[in-house]
């Protein structure tokens, strides 16, 4: 089986607004919607799993039943950070997958996941194990010598961006959310779960990406989501 595990646990102060940010309204739909949709529709997810902000699951059981996310099948509390709440989707699955079901992890405020890319992330994990989405770096990265100079810098093609979606097979996810929260490896500051794999020695491969793959974080994020939902593609440039 291939699981999504969705993670909209937090509170997205960084919006400003009353409300997280995974729930705003864009064009009469919440943000959170969106990304599930995308998880909705792609043949080769068979299960959704939220972790989702105390006090808002009956309202995404409601959102589930008004927009059709019939492969929703569970939502659980998140935590204080990211790495607890996906620790806490992981272990919520634990007698619900075999070792060699495909766990996909995303971001819920990343709502343009892309077809293609959910597919390669999946078919990549299968091949390998584990996958992440990538992307190269096109600009270029010096390193700072102090508050105002620098005399080095990092050559941008040994570079990749990486984000979610990432996929790893359930059996190694969770003795790695196990190991980590035990040794308290790979858990802090701004530790996901790629992060927090390489730090335990394990090797990660790279699977497709996409600049659309946008997460929302200020509100000119969000500006730029409404801008790629009310633009259609040219009819006279060409799309690969």
């Amino acid at each position: 089986m291939n699981i999504a595990i969705i993670i909209a646990g937090g509170s997205g102060q960084r919006m400003g607004q009353d409300i997280p940010k995974q729930f705003i309204n864009v064009c009469d739909k919440p943000v959170l919607i969106y990304t599930l949709e995308g998880f909705q529709k792609h043949p080769q997810i068979d299960a959704i799993e939220l972790v989702c902000i105390d006090g808002w699951h009956d309202l995404v059981w409601a959102y589930a039943k008004q927009f059709n996310i019939h492969k929703l099948k569970w939502i659980v509390s998140g935590g204080n950070s990211s790495q607890e709440s996906i620790k806490n989707g992981v272990f919520h699955l634990e007698g619900k997958c075999t070792d060699e079901d495909t766990i996909i992890i995303h971001d819920g405020i990343r709502p343009l996941v892309d077809a293609a890319v959910l597919a390669d992330v999946i078919v990549k994990c299968q091949m390998y194990g584990n996958a992440v989405t990538s992307l190269p770096y096109n600009e270029q990265i010096f390193v700072a010598d102090d508050e105002i100079s620098t005399t080095k810098y990092i050559p941008r093609e040994t570079l990749r961006r990486v984000s979610t979606p990432q996929a790893y097979k359930f059996g190694k996810l969770d003795r790695a959310y196990h190991e980590a929260f035990e040794k308290g490896i790979g858990i802090h500051n701004s530790s996901y779960t790629n992060t927090m794999m390489v730090e335990l020695g394990e090797r990660l491969y790279f699977a497709a990406g996409s600049d659309k793959n946008i997460k929302l974080t200020t509100m000119d994020d969000l500006e730029m989501f409404k801008a790629y939902l009310n633009t259609d593609k040219d009819a006279w440039l060409k799309h690969t």
